[in-house]
Formats: C-alpha cells, structure tokens, sequence
C-alpha cells in the first residue's frame, strides 16, 4: 500500500484512562481534584526562570533544591538531608580537589546535602549559606556509609 495514510479520531477510549488536569484558579494554583489529592502539593510554573545567585541557591543543570521549585525548572528537585561536618573540611567550587575553595568548614557546621555523588556531597553549607562539593568522608552519615546515588 502506498500513498499517504490518514489517521481518524474514532472517539473511543482504551482501557486505561488518562486523568484530566486539575483545574486552574486565576492565580495559577492548581486545585486538587478529591480529598485523594488534597496532600500532595503542586506547583504552577507562572513565568520565566528567575535568576539565582548559584553561590547561595542550590541550583544546576540537572538537579535543585526543592525549595527552589517555584522559582527555577530543573529535571530533578532534591529533598535536603541535613548533615554534620565531623571534621575539618573545605566546601568547593566543584567535585575536583583542584577547585575554587568556596569557604572552610569546621567541626560541628552543617550541610543541607542535596546529592551525594562519588566521593563527595553537594549542598548547602550552614551557617555560611554557600553551596558546593565537600568531601563525604567529612560528614557524619549514617551508620558511617553514604548512599549511592
């Protein structure tokens, strides 16, 4: 058979069904549909990415924080994991030794880990609120292992 190929809506359903969006209030919130739905939270992205500082938002390519949700789009949003330093550490600019040291770490300081990637973490470090690549062997994780990401 050649020639060009037509395709018609027929009007009839498959088996499984998809859902119909939620409607949209005025303000861009979405609304759950039923109690079901009332404990999840859903974000309405409203306009164009902001611009964040990435040395004080935990924001790449690839992942962001999750409080970051409403304000930038990323494939992936991370739930922080707060975790102690337990020895002096340097938080920096990149995964690689080599990089730009961002600040110093010292023994009890925190990070809000965001990924744990090889042998380092990304986060936030506390009280500085600067984000970067630290050393996992620096920070106290549970029962002494990190998780593989």
């Amino acid at each position: 058979m050649k020639g060009q190929i037509f395709l018609k809506n027929s009007g009839s359903s498959s088996a499984i069904t998809t859902p119909r969006p939620a409607p949209r209030q005025p303000d861009g919130v979405i609304q759950p549909r039923d109690s079901a739905d009332s404990r999840r939270q859903s974000f309405a992205l409203t306009g164009r990415s902001v611009d964040l500082d990435l040395r004080t938002h935990a924001v790449r390519r690839d992942i962001a924080d999750i409080r970051l949700a409403e304000h930038v789009f990323a494939p992936h949003y991370a739930v922080p994991m707060i975790r102690l330093v337990a020895r002096t550490a340097t938080l920096r600019a990149g995964r690689d030794t080599a990089s730009e040291t961002v600040t110093a770490l010292a023994v009890g300081d925190t990070i809000e880990v965001l990924e744990i990637a090889g042998s380092s973490a990304w986060g936030v470090a506390q009280p500085h609120g600067l984000v970067g690549y630290v050393e996992i062997d620096a920070l106290d994780l549970p029962d002494g292992k990190a998780v593989a990401a």
